[in-house]
């Protein structure tokens, strides 16, 4: 029976220790914690950005550079590359006659014809020279 009551002694007092070992932990982790804020952080308000996501100057309002309807065949081709900086794709992707330099919005980058990945580019706006699309932001693709 002494075997039996030694072992029982033991685990109550190694219990006993396990639970002051983890008040203490628990009071210490109490005691560092960095004090938690009232409020949440605010941050201060974004300056205006225009639709390829350059800073406005302050005053500016921020506007595209033409309309967003996508403009068909026929039309963009009377429009001279000197009246409109770029024109809408077709509804398939495809480049309106005269505007063969696809750019992408997402990217910023800009595919011209023979290029690697033109092909397979669906574009946002169309150009009408890769000269058109650098004066509005966009960057040659590298391949």
């Amino acid at each position: 029976m002494e075997p039996l009551a030694t072992a029982v002694r033991r685990a109550v007092l190694l219990t006993l220790f396990a639970a002051v070992v983890a008040a203490a932990w628990s009071w210490w982790r109490e005691q560092t914690a960095p004090p938690t804020p009232a409020e949440p952080a605010r941050w201060p308000p974004l300056p205006p950005r225009d639709h390829l996501g350059s800073e406005v100057p302050a005053g500016a309002s921020p506007s595209p550079t033409s309309s967003t309807e996508p403009a068909s065949a026929a039309s963009a081709t009377a429009v001279s590359a000197t009246a409109a900086a770029w024109v809408a794709p077709g509804d398939d992707g495809s480049t309106p006659a005269g505007f063969p330099v696809k750019a992408k919005n997402s990217s910023g980058i800009y595919h011209v014809p023979g290029g690697r990945f033109h092909e397979r580019t669906r574009p946002d706006r169309c150009y009408a020279s890769a000269d058109a699309a650098e004066a509005d932001g966009y960057r040659r693709s590298k391949t």
